[in-house]
């Protein structure tokens, strides 16, 4: 039999010390987060870019929101000329945007704490700048939380590859372009009518609508939604009937059952009757590969249009004539009257000139010595 010191000892030797104990369980509480984190029978899948973009986006959209309703009027060109975008300013819905950092703060990074005071951050638009820079990683990290779910459900990681064309439409609008620019005042609007006027002033100073890549990348987005269109209609013409004469012929489709629900040779038929007849897939896996590769080639083409423009780039655009000759008269294009709307829409960003008040600008110097 063990002696009372004995047993007090191997008591001391078995039982956990406090310190032991908080690292279990911090251990265990790290690991339980571990597995909510990474599990894939959540509703919505975090995973560890979750993690980041979580919070980043939620400050990026409860900072749009607080801006679009209240803030104040930005000092736009860094020369006291005030741009309001807030709904309680007078703006509507419409009208209503979250204006651009101002030209006085150029490039610079730009956080709350680098101003004076809070209000002096919103005049020179800070908000712009924070919405921006945390939306930029907030979707960045949701293309990689897309590659991470792909990883966890084992498939292949084109979804992700795919969301990057439209991550790349944005870095090049909110980021590329305002740095090429040199100022963050020429990013875009965050607004419906702040976007459509964007869009005015890019064509008006860049000449975007005659770049081959912006071009293309019309022919992808287009083209991608007519074809996605015209797929959907062809299959949901060659579904199997398996119902009743009086039922819907959709009424007896499952979703994610085994047997095959529609025929690839009927779709492939009627595409050859619609278009032309060597217009066909060799299988249903090529066809929706080209539906996806389709659109996203041509953003990615678009962004990069951006790009090249961004650095006023504009050797690669079509250079049409302005005015053609016929019986020893001139005759005005197509190209004149987008000429004449560019430079009424460039006409708008000249601000009102600077001048110098009459008591220095006429004042008599006082003769010296």
């Amino acid at each position: 039999m063990l002696t009372q010191f004995d047993q007090s000892s191997t008591q001391q030797r078995t039982d956990p010390k406090p310190e032991d104990s908080r690292e279990v369980t911090f251990s265990a509480l790290w690991n339980r987060f571990c597995n909510w984190v990474t599990s894939t029978n959540n509703r919505i899948y975090i995973g560890w870019f979750g993690v980041i973009m979580i919070p980043v986006m939620s400050t990026a959209a409860i900072v749009f929101l607080l801006a679009m309703i209240a803030a104040p009027p930005v000092d736009s060109d860094g020369m006291n000329t005030m741009i309001s975008g807030s709904l309680l300013d007078g703006n509507n819905i419409i009208t209503a945007a979250v204006v651009p950092t101002s030209a006085a703060i150029g490039l610079h990074f730009y956080p709350i704490w680098e101003a004076a005071t809070v209000q002096e951050w919103l005049t020179n638009g800070g908000a712009y700048q924070l919405i921006v820079l945390h939306f930029i990683i907030g979707i960045i990290c949701y293309q990689d939380r897309e590659w991470e779910l792909s990883y966890r459900l084992g498939m292949r990681p084109w979804i992700s590859l795919a969301f990057t064309a439209p991550v790349a439409a944005t870095v090049s609008v909110l980021i590329v372009y305002p740095v090429a620019q040199g100022s963050f005042s020429s990013g875009m609007p965050l607004g419906i009518s702040g976007t459509f006027h964007f869009m005015m002033q890019f064509q008006a100073d860049h000449h975007i609508l005659m770049s081959p890549l912006h071009q293309m990348g019309v022919v992808g987005v287009f083209g991608g939604a007519f074809l996605a269109a015209v797929h959907g209609s062809l299959v949901t013409s060659s579904l199997f009937k398996k119902t009743d004469e009086d039922e819907s012929i959709n009424h007896g489709y499952v979703f994610g059952q085994r047997e095959q629900t529609y025929s690839f040779t009927k779709t492939q038929i009627y595409q050859q009757k619609l278009f032309w007849k060597g217009f066909c897939f060799p299988n249903s896996r090529s066809v929706h590969f080209f539906l996806a590769a389709l659109p996203v080639a041509g953003i990615w083409s678009a962004a990069i249009g951006i790009d090249i423009a961004a650095f006023n780039f504009d050797a690669l655009n079509f250079q049409p004539a302005r005015t053609i000759l016929a019986e020893h008269r001139k005759i005005p294009t197509w190209a004149d009257s987008i000429a004449l709307a560019e430079m009424g829409i460039a006409a708008t960003r000249n601000y009102q000139s600077q001048t110098f008040p009459d008591t220095l600008e006429f004042s008599e110097l006082e003769p010296t010595g």
